[in-house]
């Protein structure tokens, strides 16, 4: 069976990228020998419906479940439709989720654990406003100069979270929030580090 996992970088030992509508890569995986394929998600610089096209995608691949950390409303409901399952909240490595699914010690849900938008800075359990998540679409290997990540710190650095809409959480929600947006820069810099290693790799290789 298939299964795709959204992907902080191109391997099984990259780290999973939390948001599933706009995650760095897609890593298809045949479960019966960890066989896999990775691909760009060519639907994280959309301005909308980029859960609606991951869907869709991961449906092209003929995947049959999805490992991720958030899936929105818009994305459930088009992998419900699909038939695909959702394992949401999923950490760790690519290889290690799926070796989770393939022993059963995950559970599928079929509800969204996060509003629409999430990884925009929309909806309370979404990325603080002022820390987008863009990335431009250049792709490298000849098409571009990779991807750039739009991290929107300013010279005074992050933008800290909005009490005005934090007082209103309980302690467990704030703090599962804030677990949520740290989990989002680590992916972030995960696939920066991935992409420098890509980088040096390939100038390595045309200096020789």
């Amino acid at each position: 069976m298939k299964v795709a996992v959204s992907s902080s970088g191109t391997n099984l030992n990259s780290q999973i990228d939390p948001r599933f509508g706009r995650c760095a890569y897609f890593i298809i995986v045949n479960t019966e020998d960890m066989s896999f394929e990775a691909f760009d998600n060519e639907a994280i610089a959309l301005g909308g419906g980029a859960g609606i096209q991951s869907s869709q995608f991961v449906a092209s691949k003929g995947a049959g479940a999805i490992i991720t950390g958030n899936v929105g409303p818009n994305a459930v409901q088009t992998l419900s439709a699909a038939g695909i399952e959702m394992f949401m909240g999923q950490t760790g490595s690519v290889r290690e989720a799926v070796e989770r699914y393939r022993k059963g010690d995950v559970k599928p849900q079929g509800s969204p654990n996060v509003d629409n938008h999430y990884g925009m800075g929309g909806g309370t359990s979404g990325i603080t406003p002022g820390m987008g998540m863009g990335r431009g679409m250049g792709r490298g290997m000849g098409r571009g100069m990779g991807r750039c990540m739009a991290f929107g710190m300013g010279a005074s650095g992050p933008i800290p979270p909005d009490s005005s809409k934090t007082a209103s959480l309980s302690r467990e929600e704030e703090l599962k929030q804030l677990k949520d947006q740290a989990n989002d820069l680590l992916s972030q810099m995960q696939a920066l580090q991935d992409r420098i290693k890509d980088l040096e790799k390939k100038r390595g290789s045309a200096d020789e």
